[in-house]
Formats: C-alpha cells, sequence, structure tokens
C-alpha cells in the first residue's frame, strides 16, 4: 500500500467538474475523471469522502436574481441540484467496482440515505465512497461551507477544494497575466487578503478544526493522488 499523508479526504467537487469547460449538465468523461481519481485513492488505502455542487445545473442566488424567486427557493433548488451529480457519481464509481453510499441533508429516501455523521464514519470505515449531497439544508450556506462542515464532522485530514485552476491566486489569472500563485497561505491570510477561492466561513471553520485545506486543478490527471501522497501541489492553506 502506497504511503500517504492523508489517511482521510474531503473532496469538494464544484458542478463545473462533471461537466464540460464552460458547459451544461453532465459529462461522462468529466465523470469517468472523478471517479479515476477517486478509485485511486481507494487503492491507496485512502478514505474519500465527497461533497459535490451544483453550478452544471443551478446555482440559487444568480436564479433568485434572474427569475425573482425567493433566494431561500432558489438555495433549496440548488441543494436539490446537487442529488443529481451525487447519484451520478454513484454510478460511476460502482462502474469501477468502488462500493458507494449517497447520503444527503435533504431526505430522498427513494434515491438515497439521510446523512447521519455515526452512519458516514461507519460507511468509511467499511471502505465505501461517501458521497453527501443536498448541501448543509438550510439556504444560504454555500458548498464551501458544507465541506468544511462535513469534513469536520468526519474528522477528516484534509478538505481538497479540486477546481479548474492550479491553486490559489493573487488576482484572477484568467484576466491578470502576472497573477502570481501561492504555494502556501495561512488561514488568517486567506481571510486579510479577501482571496475569493473559497468561501471565508469554511477557512473559519477549517482553522479552528485544524483541518488543512489544499486548492488544486482537477483537471490534471494524477493530481488527487499527489495530494494524498503529500507532495506538492496546488495551494495549501494551514496554520
Amino acid at each position: 500500500m502506497t504511503h500517504v499523508k492523508y489517511k482521510r479526504m474531503l473532496l469538494k467537487i464544484s458542478g463545473e467538474g462533471f461537466c464540460d469547460t464552460n458547459g451544461f449538465g453532465l459529462s461522462g468523461s468529466a465523470l469517468e475523471n472523478i471517479a479515476r481519481q477517486i478509485g485511486e485513492l481507494r487503492k491507496m488505502g485512502v478514505q474519500p469522502a465527497v461533497v459535490v455542487g451544483a453550478g452544471n445545473y443551478v446555482r440559487g442566488a444568480t436564479l433568485s436574481r434572474q427569475c425573482g424567486v425567493h433566494r431561500v427557493t432558489g438555495d433549496q433548488i440548488g441543494m436539490l441540484a446537487t442529488i443529481i451529480n451525487a447519484i451520478a457519481l454513484q454510478d460511476m464509481l460502482e462502474m469501477q467496482g468502488l462500493p458507494t453510499r449517497v447520503m444527503s441533508a435533504i431526505e430522498v429516501k427513494a434515491i438515497c440515505e439521510p446523512f447521519i455523521r455515526r452512519r458516514a464514519m461507519n460507511h468509511l470505515e467499511k471502505e465505501r465512497v461517501i458521497i453527501l449531497a443536498g448541501g448543509t439544508g438550510n439556504p444560504f450556506f454555500t458548498t464551501d461551507t458544507c465541506a468544511a462542515l462535513r469534513a469536520s464532522e468526519i474528522q477528516a485530514d484534509v478538505l481538497l477544494k479540486a477546481t479548474k485552476v492550479d491553486g490559489v491566486y493573487s488576482t484572477d489569472p484568467a484576466q491578470d497575466p502576472q497573477a502570481v500563485l501561492y504555494e502556501k497561505l495561512c488561514y488568517h491570510e486567506v481571510l486579510q487578503k479577501n482571496l475569493k477561492v473559497i468561501d471565508h466561513a469554511a477557512v473559519s471553520l477549517c482553522r479552528q478544526n485544524q483541518i488543512d485545506i489544499i486548492v488544486c486543478n482537477l483537471f490534471k490527471e494524477g493530481t488527487v493522488a499527489q495530494v494524498a501522497r503529500g507532495e506538492k501541489v496546488g495551494t495549501l492553506i494551514s496554520d
């Protein structure tokens, strides 16, 4: 078994990780990429938990602005949409022979289990991948905050925010060619510099529970396994 630095990992995968670049809905190749990387973790003996977003379908705040529905309603629609991504990923993982459970903060008994902390811990200890959907079950909270909350609850060693960029930059690299990639940041630096790569409530929660945060590029092959081994990749946010 490969030596790993992080035994239990919480992967936060935004909706954009489930579709093609600038796409909508689900992409088979994107699902295969996620499932393959999670499969690598299991082979290494890592216990992976995954929090999924749903930006490939809808964002609650945007829906509220565009359609005029109440923000609470918009967020509830977004939380329900995460279940679509979760069960699609579950199917892809099980095609690879990985035992998987979807757990949702919003009860949908015909499709998945409710999130119960003790049950989630039991699934991980039995070497099942758990996919956590439905956000926190409450409006006004981002999936970043949900990821930090779940990472704290399951006693994860690291929160890996898998994105389409290589890490945390000083400015938007798509707009500023002089943008600098940070290799390491302290929790308080993210807050003081007002860096937008991760929700500040999530940073505060991880700081409180001493959980490392790593921001890296999901679309680079082998990145997730590199993180598990403790190799330098992306941006490390810690004390």
